[in-house]
């Protein structure tokens, strides 16, 4: 059996994961001295054991020294292996030198990862100018994909959907979404203006009349994709879009100001949020069965 050791804030994932599949819950105390370093103790024994810890990177600086340590406490405690699971995995945005003098962060993070862990599993990691994480990372990693269970949430509670994605980049998500539902989709054209301004144009729509247009997409940080689309969606005639997105960080006002101009935002538990519907212990727990399976 897995011994799964949730990091500060992951309680509730971790516990879902153990209800989900042969997982065991172990323990592990974190505090701070007074002059502000971490102090890590794992509350469990680890030796011998496939120790996975439980850890979604989204605002990932405050915490990244605890798991590292965390980490390294558990292969120094005779671990026979140390995996991450990150349903959320962060630092996947500055894959190239967009100006002179700038750190190459996405290949940075990738390499302390890479030298702490043995397996990696996440969801749907925002890869941009490469094809896979092995691009990046030397560890082995495992990619799972959630718009399967969006389709699935939106086939069982939006009655005749039009599943849209915002940009060229969530045509993969909205195309296989729609595939398993049985739906029409459409892909709207985005230019970006800069970090919190795009533009956003709509295709003709009207053979679509009347429908229920979702919005799918793989991340919502400043939201201003979204948003953009939910209001053009709208001048376009359409209602208020629901919004499926898989990762939903919402820094910000960006949750309060989609929330205006949509009827309702989804999201998965990949970062916990007061959006959270779709949750992906279980799938999670499946790909932690094949890795077991496969040692």
């Amino acid at each position: 059996m897995r011994l799964a050791i949730p990091l500060p804030g992951n309680e509730g994932f971790a516990d879902a994961l153990a209800a989900s599949g042969d997982v065991e819950l172990g323990g592990l105390e974190a505090r701070r001295f007074p002059d502000g370093e971490s102090y890590i103790r794992l509350d469990c024994d680890v030796e011998g054991r496939d120790v996975d810890f439980v850890c979604t990177l989204a605002d990932p600086d405050p915490g990244f020294l605890r798991l590292i340590f965390a980490a390294d406490a558990a292969r120094d405690l005779g671990a026979r292996s140390v995996n991450l699971i990150a349903p959320y995995l962060a630092y996947m945005r500055q894959d190239k030198r967009f100006r002179p003098g700038g750190a190459v962060s996405s290949f940075s993070f990738a390499r302390l990862l890479s030298s702490s862990f043995d397996h990696l599993v996440t969801v749907d990691p925002h890869l941009h100018r490469h094809k896979s994480l092995d691009a990046l990372y030397t560890l082995s990693s495992m990619t799972l994909h959630a718009a399967p269970l969006l389709a699935e949430w939106v086939g069982r509670e939006i009655p005749a959907p039009l599943l849209i994605g915002p940009d060229a980049e969530s045509e993969q998500w909205v195309s296989e979404s729609a595939r398993a539902i049985n739906a029409p989709y459409a892909v709207l054209s985005k230019t970006r203006l800069g970090d919190r301004r795009v533009e956003i144009t709509v295709p003709e729509l009207s053979a679509w009349a009347g429908r229920q247009p979702v919005l799918i997409d793989d991340i919502a940080s400043s939201g201003r994709t979204l948003i953009e689309a939910a209001r053009q969606l709208c001048a376009a005639g359409f209602a208020p879009p629901v919004c499926a997105v898989v990762h939903a960080l919402f820094a910000g006002d960006a949750y309060a100001t989609l929330g205006e101009v949509s009827a309702d935002i989804i999201s998965t538990d990949s970062v916990p949020h007061p959006t959270n519907r779709v949750t992906l212990a279980p799938l999670i727990a499946r790909a932690l069965a094949d890795l077991g399976a496969a040692r």
